[in-house]
């Protein structure tokens, strides 16, 4: 990551979760000239700001499922890089609740999608789950319609701007 992030401005949705905090660690130790966290719960925002006390750190309280929230950020700052960690990924929760699995899982990586393709941010990966291939779940369903989504950008944007994804498996030490 170090040639790729230095000097670069991030924004990491879901920055506050397991995957998104760790992308935000490593994002300022390879020298990042400003990280953004946008997340939704206050909490974790607070804790962030205690355990890492860096002036590159920026964050923002706000859902991606809210095109006005998250469009702040966009008209903001001057992104570089996007990491797209937002997402319910608990397959029970999803289970019991679809809607909001569809609403931020997927109504949200679209919010994201167009804000990058609209600000022209060069880099967007979404960040993924083995459970989207083949998936016989909510959580599965909804992580596979995003990465479509994610990847689907690429068309528009004809070669300006690169949309990708990455697919984890269970991640050890995580709260998923």
């Amino acid at each position: 990551m170090s040639n790729v992030l230095a000097g670069k401005v991030i924004l990491v949705t879901g920055g506050t979760g397991s995957i998104g905090s760790g992308i935000v660690r490593q994002a300022l130790e390879q020298g990042a000239s400003k990280v953004i966290v946008f997340s939704r719960d206050e909490i974790k925002h607070f804790m962030m700001r205690r355990e890492i006390s860096d002036d590159r750190l920026q964050t923002v309280i706000g859902d991606v499922r809210d095109l006005r929230s998250i469009e702040q950020v966009f008209d903001t700052f001057d992104i570089d890089i996007l990491y797209h960690a937002a997402a319910m990924k608990h397959v029970v929760m999803c289970e019991d609740f679809p809607l909001e699995s569809v609403q931020t899982n997927i109504l949200g990586t679209q919010n994201i999608v167009d804000l990058a393709l609209k600000h022209l941010v060069s880099k967007v990966i979404t960040i993924s789950t083995d459970k989207a291939a083949y998936p016989a779940n909510v959580m599965g369903a909804c992580k596979f319609i995003a990465e479509r989504i994610t990847l689907n950008a690429n068309k528009m944007s004809r070669g300006k701007q690169s949309f990708s994804c990455v697919r984890f498996g269970n991640v050890a030490s995580s709260r998923g």
